[in-house]
């Protein structure tokens, strides 16, 4: 599927629930992984099984993170083995985690069907947080010409088994006794608001404090600014939060940085953004990628000032990470801190982003595994 039919495809989203299946409908279980609780109990009815099964295969999947109907001990083994036989699981497979155990971690997820993804696992050790970047399709239609994710065209959308099992196969596979999961942002490979259909059942699955448990406070999905997946992603009310990538401040920068800027302008994308329902306290966080000599003057940083006016917000200064593919450098410290100094100067909260994991190509714009990768083999 090109991109222009991806970003066509986000016009028709409809006024409710975003568009896409739900999971478990039809005479087939769906993977078991992307189920909800009220999925799983109408299931296992059809089974003859009592709904309290439904529970119990809930919190084995979702709290304890099983990755087999074996390690399902307190239900009935007949009851385990025709789950077996008769459903499966879905998620991920994961295939590499590189970088030192106790740092950032770039990782490789394989699919069912052979394809790839990319995480990336990243530890503040001095605030004693642990956050998980994921991944919301394989590969991306979007065309950020900064960002390596885009080189390699799309493939296909993550379902929500996947992007929910990269949480959970972190949690059981890599963090320690004594950690937990801080945050999650939707920041990964892909634009999550062209796969809204697997993105908030994810987030609803996620944040179930009977299930993952996550708080919808600690979790962020990111876009580059798909006006019609901003107010799906509004009324779905999640209460998510929303990080827009900006990057420019007149369209005729961001048309050239960003090519779907030519379908929604900035002016527009700011009004899809002031309109966006907040809660007390919460705001949209503004992604600025500085790029030497593009979008770096003090006059950037001034009119940035100007078109933030009307949201509540707070700014995320992103150092850029080069690459030989992409033809951008990062911008000098001394410009960085004069841009910092604009923006605060007009009371905005601003944060600069030093991306780790930039000797793994791990940071911001660099998760390309279906490009660089060579395809997986298909995993169960």
């Amino acid at each position: 599927m090109g991109s222009d039919r991806l970003i066509a495809a986000a016009d028709s989203l409809p006024p409710g629930e975003p568009s896409g299946p739900r999971i478990g409908e039809g005479s087939s279980a769906g993977p078991l992984r992307g189920m909800t609780l009220a999925e799983m109990r109408s299931w296992l009815e059809r089974l003859g099984e009592p709904p309290y099964r439904a529970r119990q295969l809930y919190e084995g999947i979702y709290r304890r993170a099983v990755r087999s109907m074996e390690e399902m001990t307190n239900l009935p083994l007949a009851l385990r083995r025709r789950l077996a036989a008769e459903s499966r699981l879905g998620g991920v497979a994961l295939l590499r985690a590189q970088g030192p155990p106790s740092g950032t971690r770039k990782l490789l997820f394989g699919l069912a069907d052979g394809r790839l993804i990319e995480g990336v696992l990243m530890r503040d050790e001095g605030k004693g947080r642990t956050s998980l970047c994921v991944s919301s399709q394989v590969g991306c239609a979007v065309g950020c010409t900064f960002c390596l994710t885009g080189y390699g065209g799309f493939q296909r959308h993550c379902s929500a088994d996947e992007i929910v099992d990269q949480v959970l196969t972190v949690r059981r596979e890599l963090l320690g006794p004594d950690e937990s999961l801080h945050g999650v942002v939707f920041m990964g490979m892909g634009e999550p608001m062209l796969n809204l259909g697997a993105v908030i059942p994810a987030l609803r699955l996620l944040s179930d404090p009977d299930g993952v448990g996550l708080s919808p406070r600690r979790m962020t999905v990111s876009t580059a600014g798909i006006v019609p997946g901003i107010e799906a992603f509004g009324r779905a009310g999640t209460g998510a939060n929303l990080a827009v990538s900006l990057n420019a401040t007149t369209d005729a920068v961001r048309d050239a940085l960003m090519p779907l800027n030519r379908r929604w302008p900035i002016g527009e994308l700011i009004e899809a953004c002031r309109r966006l329902p907040l809660k007390p306290r919460q705001r949209i966080t503004i992604e600025y990628v500085l790029l030497r000599g593009v979008n770096d003057s003090p006059e950037d940083a001034r009119r940035l000032v100007r078109l933030l006016r009307p949201l509540r917000c707070k700014v995320n200064l992103i150092m850029f990470n080069p690459h030989e593919l992409l033809d951008y450098g990062p911008v000098p410290e001394a410009t960085l801190d004069g841009f910092c100094r604009t923006l605060a100067e007009a009371r905005y909260t601003v944060s600069v982003r030093w991306s780790k994991g930039r000797e793994i190509e791990a940071a911001c714009g660099q998760l390309a595994a279906h490009y660089f990768e060579p395809r997986a083999a298909p995993v169960s």
